[in-house]
């Protein structure tokens, strides 16, 4: 298995279980790390230079300042560098493990399999 899917999949994994544990909060932390996982590799893929390092966030914003981000990708970008309401909490609609999953489709073309496959993006409810 390559490297950045096992890495991914691990920080999944334990996101997922903080998240059935009442750890909301660092669960998002987990799902933006898969993340940065899955754009490091993109990058790489693509010979695109990675000033960021293993930043998961500025990778993140890094792939939103490319002009040729596919849309499914910078949906899922703008929605894993949402910031929290008052409350700690992003909308409603928004789940950061379906948009990692997003993501890895978007730029990798493969899912994850520690998730399932997320519907159509809602292009009504971008941010």
């Amino acid at each position: 298995m390559d490297t950045w899917k096992t890495a991914a999949e691990e920080e999944i994994r334990l996101g997922l279980a903080e998240r059935a544990q009442g750890l909301e909060g660092r669960a998002r932390v987990r799902a933006r790390r898969a993340a940065g996982h899955i754009v490091g590799e993109y990058f790489r893929r693509q010979g695109i230079p990675d000033p960021a390092g293993p930043n998961a966030y500025e990778r993140l914003k890094m792939l939103l300042a490319l002009p040729a981000t596919p849309p499914d990708a910078r949906i899922a970008a703008q929605r894993l560098t949402m910031k929290v309401d008052m409350q700690f909490r992003l909308p409603p609609h928004v789940d950061l493990f379906t948009e990692v999953q997003r993501l890895t489709i978007a730029l990798l073309h493969e899912p994850l399999a520690s998730l399932p496959t997320p519907d159509a993006p809602d292009v009504t409810q971008t941010l």
